[in-house]
């Protein structure tokens, strides 16, 4: 299980993130949604080690989050790889960097549960669509079989019928897979549909976290009121009466 305890993240003399606390069970999906500037990528490079807390502690299983090699999937898919190698060699190197072989197996897997043909791991990112660079970033991820996941807007560059399809995509492989995912997002629809618990960020803190179904019909704050109000106002979100 992943725990976050009380974790403060400073920046200069003002916090990023402040007393955060969360908890994320194997094959679960826990979402962290809220505005720009709310810390939700701070939360993300912190969990990967990236940052280190001002004060908390990030463990996995009891140990640290690390010892779990948690995967990224980063918001702009084609930036996440370089430009001049092919996505063979971009999505192969952490199995390389760790002297692992993917088996012929995994590979197929991968490629029938995303619906990635293999000549596209021929090109380079510029020579394929943000859909196709997105599941290929995917890809990338799961290759080893981490059993955490961490998806910072997986699905921000993506045109509204790429996103739905992605989505679901993502969601499949989990339950075939049983990682745990944590996304954040600002796409509180997004969020309800395929997440089990909610977290709000509000400047740097938690404000609510509770099942998609309770914060749909009663957020327990008035911004959180209004964040679903907003979404539902912009058609990202119906709740059922």
């Amino acid at each position: 299980m992943l725990r976050v305890d009380q974790v403060t993240v400073k920046r200069g003399s003002s916090f990023a993130l402040e007393d955060i606390s969360l908890s994320l069970a194997p094959g679960r999906t826990l979402a962290v949604v809220g505005e720009s500037g709310a810390g939700k990528s701070t939360l993300i490079v912190t969990i990967l080690g990236l940052v280190k807390p001002w004060k908390g502690d990030i463990t996995w299983a009891g140990d640290s989050v690390t010892s779990c090699a948690p995967a990224l999937v980063m918001q702009e898919p084609r930036a996440a790889f370089n430009p001049l190698l092919s996505l063979h060699r971009s999505v192969m190197e952490p199995m390389a960097a760790r002297k692992e072989v993917a088996s012929s197996e995994r590979i197929a897997r991968l490629c029938d549960g995303l619906e990635l043909s293999r000549d596209i791991f021929d090109r380079r990112p510029g020579e394929v669509s943000v859909g196709q660079a997105q599941r290929a970033a995917i890809f990338r991820a799961l290759i080893a079989a981490p059993t955490l996941v961490l998806l910072d807007e997986p699905l921000s560059a993506l045109d509204a019928v790429t996103q739905k399809h992605t989505a679901k995509l993502i969601a499949d492989l989990q339950r075939e897979e049983g990682f745990a995912a944590l996304i954040v997002t600002h796409d509180l629809g997004y969020a309800m549909a395929h997440a089990d618990e909610i977290a709000v960020l509000k400047s740097g803190r938690i404000e609510e976290i509770s099942h998609p179904e309770i914060f749909a019909k009663a957020p327990r704050s008035d911004y959180c009121r209004k964040l679903r109000d907003a979404a539902v106002a912009l058609g990202a979100l119906e709740i059922s009466e």
